[in-house]
């Protein structure tokens, strides 16, 4: 049986994500999605990542696909990547007024440097490229890269679109997600309602069931991002992970 590989994003524990550490090993978490550190400072992050037992499934990068350079920018957390373990990269690209050509041309040339290292770049379910099911696929096939994927947010789907249903736009792209945030929601367009998981009206166990039947298998990554004007205590934050770790687990993660 192929297990699944579970993430999480340290933003999930708010204002506390320095406990993160020595919390999701305890929940039985053994992967992040990191922000992308500074050179000078991965040798001490390896040295805490390996005290307490945790592996870096995926990076988040910047990635201003407006810029010239922006493909020999991106060496720089590839390489970053390939010092962590990484196997993914995480952006959120916005290609604006810039010709839409030349953004797939700019991602092919990312994508080509990703594949040197066996590294998947993907970008986030966000306007204008990843917006929802119809967006993202006419981008995948317009950049037509085996590395330049996408991370499917369940909760985005909702906070960028009105009147859709996140399964059916999930199934539009199903064969390009090589990432997931797990992220609940009210189902309400622009609202930051982004609660425990289980809490909101996201179908976690369709989702996996679609996903593992298709042969993916992670990083499924919790990203918690809170409700509009709450100011949670650290045993508050620490509850929300546990029980929504626990609702993963009921889903078949």
């Amino acid at each position: 049986m192929t297990h699944n590989i579970i993430s999480c994003r340290p933003s999930s524990y708010g204002k506390f994500q320095d406990k993160m550490y020595e919390h999701l090993p305890k929940l039985g978490i053994r992967y992040l999605e990191l922000p992308l550190p500074k050179i000078e400072d991965i040798k001490i992050l390896i040295k805490k990542l390996e005290l307490h037992g945790l592996s870096v499934a995926s990076i988040e990068a910047p990635c201003n696909i407006q810029s010239k350079n922006v493909v020999d920018e991106f060496k720089v957390p590839i390489d970053i990547a390939g010092n962590l373990g990484a196997q993914r990269i995480f952006v959120s690209v916005h290609a604006g007024e810039l010709d839409k050509e030349v953004v797939y041309e700019r991602l092919r040339r990312i994508g080509d440097l990703a594949a040197e290292r066996s590294l998947i770049v993907m970008l986030e379910t966000h306007p204008d490229l990843v917006t929802n099911g119809d967006v993202g696929l006419q981008t995948m096939k317009a950049v037509n890269h085996p590395n330049i994927r996408i991370n499917y947010d369940t909760a985005n789907m909702y906070y960028y679109n009105e009147n859709i249903d996140g399964i059916e736009e999930m199934k539009k792209i199903l064969n390009y997600i090589e990432g997931v945030h797990l992220k609940d929601t009210n189902g309400k367009p622009r609202t930051w309602y982004f609660p425990t998981l289980g809490e909101g009206i996201i179908d976690f166990k369709k989702i996996r069931e679609l996903l593992n039947k298709r042969g993916f298998h992670g990083p499924f990554t919790i990203e918690i991002e809170g409700i509009e004007g709450e100011n949670l205590t650290l045993a508050q934050t620490l509850e929300r992970m546990e029980k929504s770790v626990d609702h993963l687990r009921k889903c078949g993660y």
